[in-house]
């Protein structure tokens, strides 16, 4: 199996099984744990394409993401962090009539009230239209402020690079690089711009 950079967050999350190796998590083999309880230790999860709950309201949402009861006042205030009018979406349902770039916020939301040791976003740019993209960079650097653990953002968007502190390449499913965003940032743009370059080529 060839894994890529969405099978690893799924691997990592307990989504998808690793074929060897083994997953730590603050020294803790979780290798063989479910998915529950790999999110009752602390890892969060977002997906490309966001969960729709028909009959559950974006605040019902919230408290179960919290695991504990909030108040109103503090589901409208993560609401409004994620760039969204709290008192327009707060008794929403999480259905179809949203926007995939509503529902890409309402995710987001979800994660950071729960405060995870380990946030996972799985190409969070996916299915959302230009201005909610120019946005999301925005939301992401108020969640490094809201989150206390680490966010691990999995992104062909280098833009959304600007805001990381390390930056990981994979490539055929292996680790090539580690290192500060200052180190790394450089290399990946000049990569990006020649991958553009050749796909104008082919596509002459």
């Amino acid at each position: 199996m060839v894994h890529g950079k969405s099978t690893l967050a799924k691997i990592i999350m307990g989504i998808e099984q690793p074929d060897k190796g083994a997953i730590f998590l603050d020294g803790q083999d979780i290798t063989h744990k479910k998915i529950e309880e790999r999110a009752n230790l602390g890892i969060g999860f977002a997906f490309q394409q966001p969960v729709k709950f028909k009959g559950i309201t974006v605040y019902d949402l919230l408290k179960l993401s919290a695991q504990k009861e909030i108040t109103r006042k503090e589901a409208c205030d993560i609401l409004s962090k994620v760039g969204l009018c709290a008192k327009e979406y707060v008794d929403r349902e999480v259905n179809g009539s949203l926007s995939g770039g509503e529902l890409k916020r309402i995710e987001i939301a979800t994660v950071a009230v729960r405060n995870s040791k380990l946030t996972i976003f799985d190409e969070p740019e996916a299915g959302i239209d230009l201005w909610s993209f120019q946005n999301l960079i925005a939301i992401f650097e108020e969640i490094r402020k809201m989150v206390k653990g680490t966010t691990l953002i999995i992104t062909h968007q280098e833009r959304i690079l600007n805001i990381a502190d390390k930056i990981v390449l994979m490539s055929n499913g292996k680790i090539k690089k580690i290192g500060e965003k200052e180190e790394l940032l450089g290399e990946v743009l000049q990569k990006a711009d020649c991958c553009k370059l050749a796909h104008k080529k082919c596509k002459k």
